[in-house]
C-alpha cells in the first residue's frame, strides 16, 4: 500500500490518470485539462508515470510531430480506484453548490 501511495499519491498524477481514462491525449490536451499545472511539472509527472509503467507514450512521424499518452494495462487497472475516489469526493467532500 505504501508503494502505491508513493507512486500515485501526487495530486497531479491522479488528475493526469483521470484524464487518460477516456483514451489517448496529447500533451497540450492534458495541459488544458489539468488546470494549474505548469508544462514542466506535467512533463515530469508524465515521465514518472511512464517510468512506473502506468502510462505509455507514442510518437508519430508526422509534421508537425505528434505525441500521444495513454494508459497501459497497469494504468487501466487503476481506473476503478479513480472512479471510487471521484464518487467519494462527490458524496463526502463537495459542498452542495459544487454539484
Amino acid at each position: 500500500m505504501a508503494r502505491s501511495a508513493q507512486v500515485l499519491g501526487d495530486e497531479w498524477k491522479l488528475l493526469i490518470l483521470r484524464d487518460l481514462i477516456d483514451g489517448p491525449r496529447r500533451f497540450t490536451e492534458l495541459e488544458r485539462s489539468v488546470r494549474g499545472i505548469s508544462p514542466r511539472t506535467l512533463s515530469q509527472r508524465l515521465r514518472a508515470l511512464q517510468r512506473d509503467g502506468l502510462v505509455e507514450c507514442t510518437a508519430y512521424a508526422e509534421s508537425p510531430p505528434r505525441v500521444e499518452y495513454r494508459l497501459t494495462a497497469m494504468g487501466r487497472e487503476f481506473v476503478p480506484i479513480i472512479e471510487m475516489m471521484r464518487a467519494y469526493g462527490r458524496r463526502w467532500l463537495c459542498r452542495e453548490d459544487e454539484h
